[in-house]
């Protein structure tokens, strides 16, 4: 039963490389992205009473910092791929991913 439901099936470490420097490019260019956002996360206190708001300033931390992440995200991931610690590396280039989700479900709430 457990040959049945394994595979076997595993990417070789040369297309993992390559996977990695393809997620480093998306890293890079979410990080512009992320940049250009930042300069209009002051918008989120453009509604009366946002200023005292508490998820405003968290939506507001979570959007600014997302082009920092997406920035440290690769740098890690390179760190921890060199050290032979694979799965951390992937999980270091889903955090800009959990990032933003995070700051999409937090300025939902954020008044308009």
């Amino acid at each position: 039963m457990g040959k049945a439901l394994k595979s076997g099936f595993q990417i070789s470490r040369r297309n993992r490389l390559l996977l990695l420097v393809l997620a480093t490019v998306a890293c890079c260019a979410l990080a512009v992205a992320g940049a250009v956002a930042a300069i209009f996360t002051p918008l989120v206190f453009d509604a009366p009473g946002a200023l005292v708001n508490p998820v405003a300033w968290l939506g507001f931390v979570l959007a600014a910092g997302f082009w920092i992440v997406c920035l440290l995200a690769p740098l890690r991931a390179w760190i921890e791929w060199k050290r032979g610690r694979e799965p951390i590396a992937w999980a270091a280039m889903a955090a800009p991913l959990a990032w933003a989700a995070v700051t999409m479900a937090v300025l939902q709430f954020v008044p308009a």
